[in-house]
């Protein structure tokens, strides 16, 4: 299931990325006394106490500022800048709180109830989502004692912290994850849930079309056109098959201010988590750009089966064994997810367009195998035999016991003398080993080794 989207929301410099950075446990977010330095929505991953959710960051909501901007601008600016950055900047807020599932909203102990704070509640009152309302910079007894004026807000009683040195962040956190929506009891089910990723223009609105036969999708030339999550209910070999079709995804440098792109790759990555599998959609004309490489590592970091989509393959100037020739560029530049298939199609003459839902039915299945133990121990015997493992200060790696405790992605656990004799050389030697021996097409493989008295 897709990870709960917590924002933090609240008016400029009441310390909203210090306490993304605090909740995080990293420096990811710009921290900097001057009003409006954190413009873009930025998002992480994170957890308290093994509830993991995805935590946004958002530049400052100051409807009073971006007003009397606007009135600032004559009508020659406004006609060369229609946006102006205050606005951007809200637009960004207002799109991150419509995605949200928990809202946070960060005041400050140190300005007390302000215009601007009484503005953001009643946006927030008006997006129906939880509210968790906190007091920061609270760092002496006094400004702990003042977060009382903030019931003014009438969004309930404030969580009174201090995001710079921590205090009573855990509090806020254990409020938060109380707010979380049920996750809902779904039965096992026989659809295959497909999301079609990649950068924007690149066909994938056309793939989707393609697939399923009709003009479901809106195809245009401008590069952006799809905002929204898409979902297409199909069947395809008597199996029901859910296909997501989703926004471009750009590296965060190449999306500028205030487009609303950044809002669709949040909703991207939901896709990529809800889905079986992905297909990671490469223009056969451009090759594989370095936006590519990042939407890849989208996939591999939620640990989905992915296949690889050459598209445009009609527009290529072809000679003899340029599709091998093509597929081994595609491999080399993608070579940490060099395990999945390479399909060459064109969305717009519909050809090949059946290889890619055979691929991806391979590689679900793939993703669901299980090796018996029995076999997968005597693949280790006989790695080790054939190659045994380099000493480490005069002492060798062992192996006691491995086995497959998971699958979506398929999980190995190795059971050894000491874990931290591992290198990362043989971890790919035995995953090799692996993928040679059974396959794993378009799966992701994980292993982990441990010392052999930890339980699996």
């Amino acid at each position: 299931m897709p990870k709960p989207i917590v924002a933090v929301v609240g008016r400029p410099n009441v310390g909203k990325s210090t306490l993304f950075n605090r909740i995080v446990g990293q420096r990811l977010a710009i921290v900097d006394d001057q009003p409006g330095t954190t413009r873009d929505r930025l998002y992480a991953d994170a957890d308290w106490n093994g509830v993991e959710f995805t935590l946004v960051d958002t530049g400052g909501l100051d409807f009073i500022e971006s007003a009397a901007e606007a009135a600032r601008q004559s009508s020659a600016a406004q006609a060369y800048n229609p946006r102006p950055i205050h606005q951007q900047v809200i637009r960004q807020a207002q799109l991150a709180i419509r995605e949200a599932d928990v809202i946070i909203f960060l005041v400050s102990t140190t300005d007390g109830v302000t215009a601007g704070d009484l503005d953001v509640a009643e946006q927030l009152r008006r997006s129906n989502k939880p509210v968790i309302l906190a007091a920061n910079k609270a760092d002496n007894l006094k400004r702990e004692q003042n977060a009382v004026e903030f019931y003014d807000l009438g969004l309930g009683e404030p969580s009174v912290i201090s995001a710079f040195h921590g205090n009573g962040v855990g509090d806020l956190l254990d409020k938060t994850v109380e707010r979380f929506p049920a996750q809902p009891e779904t039965a096992e089910s026989d659809e295959l849930k497909i999301a079609i990723i990649g950068k924007p223009n690149v066909g994938k609105s056309s793939l989707l079309n393609a697939l399923i036969g009709q003009e479901r999708a809106i195809v245009s030339e401008i590069p952006g056109t799809t905002r929204d999550i898409v979902d297409t209910p199909m069947m395809w070999d008597h199996r029901p098959i859910r296909l997501i079709d989703t926004a471009g995804i750009r590296r965060r440098g190449h999306i500028a201010h205030g487009e609303v792109e950044q809002y669709s790759v949040l909703r991207a990555l939901r896709a990529i988590q809800r889905a079986d599998v992905v297909l990671l959609i490469i223009d056969g004309v451009e090759g594989v750009s370095a936006q590519d490489e990042h939407v890849a590592s989208y996939i591999v970091e939620e640990g989905k089966g992915a296949v690889i989509v050459v598209n445009k393959w009609d527009l290529v100037d072809k000679e003899t064994d340029t599709m091998a020739i093509y597929e081994a560029q595609v491999r080399k530049a993608l070579d940490f997810i060099a395990y999945a298939p390479v399909v060459f199609v064109s969305a717009k003459t519909r050809q090949r367009v059946g290889s890619v839902m055979e691929a991806a039915s391979r590689v679900h299945q793939s993703q669901s195998q299980r090796v018996p133990t029995p076999e997968l121990n005597q693949l280790v015997r006989d790695a080790v035999s054939q190659h045994a493992p380099a000493s480490k200060r005069g002492k060798r790696l062992r192996f006691s016991y491995a086995t497959q405790p998971g699958v979506n992605p398929p999980s190995f656990v190795f059971f050894v003398n000491d874990a931290e004799l591992v290198h990362f050389s043989y971890k790919r030697y035995l995953q090799n080993l692996i993928r040679e021996r059974w396959g794993f097409e378009g799966a992701p493989i994980r292993m982990t080794f441990r010392d052999k008295n930890e339980s699996a």
